[in-house]
């Protein structure tokens, strides 16, 4: 599949609400700076510390996947966080769209582990922003508190160079691998996303529902309880 131009990825979408006066609000009052790239870096950092990283309540439902229901919400998860960004740049002017990996993840939680019954995450989510004539990688998920607590690197972005996980934490143990790339999109692909979360993590989703089974419990809590020197 051909990915989006930067042209094809200025409009809001039903799920990338750039329109949404909350995200208007957002972009305004945080995209600052004299040249879009320091207005998307602006973006990137507001998006990444304002916003809580949960994997755990994890709705896949339309409404919870928007883009303005992590302003409303005030946490959010890789993908969300991505499509607030993503949502927040083109109400900057800055084209942006969605890209997808499947990755490994050596660092999650027990109880996560315990229900996704692997450490490989499908459809983890990044921005692609076009800065200077090139799309470049951001990373929003995880908020520099969350990194101190799991003793990862904040990832930094300075709109040149692509931001995604770090290889490694600060104890030198392997945090994070890609394993699969799969594609940059103008538009969230949810029913996708939704069908392979169904197949591939049988055991995370209420049976009939959108929700997340973990949806109850304190992810920070369990964060806490994990082994490991920087925990």
């Amino acid at each position: 599949m051909q990915p989006p131009s930067p042209d094809q990825c200025l409009a809001a979408t039903p799920l990338v609400d750039s329109d949404h006066p909350d995200v208007r609000a957002f972009a305004q009052r945080h995209g600052q700076g004299a040249t879009r790239r320091e207005q998307a870096v602006s973006l990137y950092y507001a998006v990444r510390d304002g916003f809580r990283y949960d994997p755990y309540r994890l709705d896949l439902g339309a409404q919870g996947m928007r883009a303005s229901s992590v302003l409303s919400l005030g946490y959010g998860w890789c993908v969300t966080k991505a499509a607030l960004l993503a949502a927040a740049a083109r109400a900057s002017g800055i084209p942006a769209r969605l890209g997808f990996a499947d990755v490994r993840n050596h660092l999650s939680t027990q109880r996560m582990r315990d229900t996704m019954q692997t450490d490989v995450f499908i459809w983890h989510g990044y921005t692609d922003l076009w800065l200077e004539g090139a799309w470049r990688k951001a990373t929003p998920a995880f908020n520099v508190e969350l990194c101190d607590r799991f003793g990862l690197h904040p990832l930094e972005f300075d709109g040149l160079q692509d931001s995604i996980y770090h290889p490694f934490d600060k104890s030198g143990q392997r945090h994070m691998e890609y394993l699969q790339d799969r594609g940059s999109y103008a538009e969230m692909p949810l029913e996708r996303i939704v069908a392979d979360f169904r197949a591939v993590y049988p055991g995370w989703l209420h049976a009939a529902g959108v929700r997340s089974e973990l949806h109850g419990s304190d992810f920070l809590q369990d964060v806490a309880k994990e082994p490991g020197p920087a925990l």
